[in-house]
């Protein structure tokens, strides 16, 4: 079977890397990039036998990812976030994909992730089709500085087995995660020559809600559905209000 080599990126993610370095310990090669650790990410990654670069700057995800698959050697590569988990059952499809591609340069695979503790299967969280395992050579990332993408040059393909995603254990991490990214997406919008308004900070806000709750069907997922909706109409309306900053300065 053609060698396969998982990446990884990573910065202070002692507390989830474990798991997630320990569902892929069956692959043949774990790359990881970390960019300035202070907690004790490196150790554990080196202990479970990854192969660690470190980086001392942040030039975004994509590039960060880039930077990963130029160490990878395998012919397959698959592209994990720390907080993700392979499962038996995915393992299984994922070395059957492999072994028999059927023409496919890449495969998609559904993502299954947590909110707050509760799995979400409606709300636009699910099936969250992700393109993660790939023929080394076929595909890169983009250089987005958040919600990069991985470009493929070939024919994409689709698993069954859903990937674990282990996201927002509490509303403190959440919050901070709102605040990096609505800041990071302001930065990119801004630099796509974007401009906003008060008025159309408020207005994608309400429409990220109730996309999510109503057309999404997120009030399904009972009351994290609702909370996760009102951290999605939140996160858009500070993407939109920074912006609305920047561009003004």
């Amino acid at each position: 079977m053609a060698k396969l080599s998982v990446i990884i990126i990573t910065k202070n993610e002692a507390d989830s890397i474990r798991a997630c370095l320990e569902s892929v310990a069956w692959a043949d090669e774990i790359v990881v990039v970390d960019s300035g650790s202070s907690d004790d990410t490196v150790n554990i990654c080196k202990a479970l036998g990854a192969q660690v670069y470190t980086t001392t700057d942040w030039p975004g995800f994509g590039v960060q990812k880039n930077r990963a698959l130029s160490h990878a050697t395998g012919e397959w590569v698959l592209s994990l976030d720390a907080d993700e988990r392979v499962t038996p059952e995915l393992r299984s499809e994922i070395v059957a994909a492999i072994r028999t591609p059927n023409g496919c340069a890449a495969f998609r695979i559904p993502r299954l992730s947590s909110f707050c503790g509760r799995y979400m299967r409606h709300s636009g969280w699910y099936p969250d089709y992700v393109t993660r395992l790939f023929q080394r050579g076929e595909a890169k990332f983009s250089d987005d500085l958040v919600h990069e993408r991985l470009m493929v040059s070939g024919t994409e393909g689709k698993l069954r087995q859903p990937l674990l995603h282990e996201t927002f254990h509490d509303l403190d991490e959440l919050l901070t995660k709102i605040n990096q990214y609505s800041t990071a997406g302001a930065v990119m919008l801004n630099e796509k020559k974007e401009t906003a308004s008060l008025k159309k900070a408020v207005g994608h806000a309400i429409w990220a809600f109730f996309r999510t709750y109503i057309l999404r069907a997120g009030f399904l997922d009972g009351r994290e559905g609702f909370m996760l909706a009102v951290s999605t109409a939140e996160s858009t309306y500070y993407r939109y209000a920074k912006l609305m900053l920047l561009s003004k300065r």
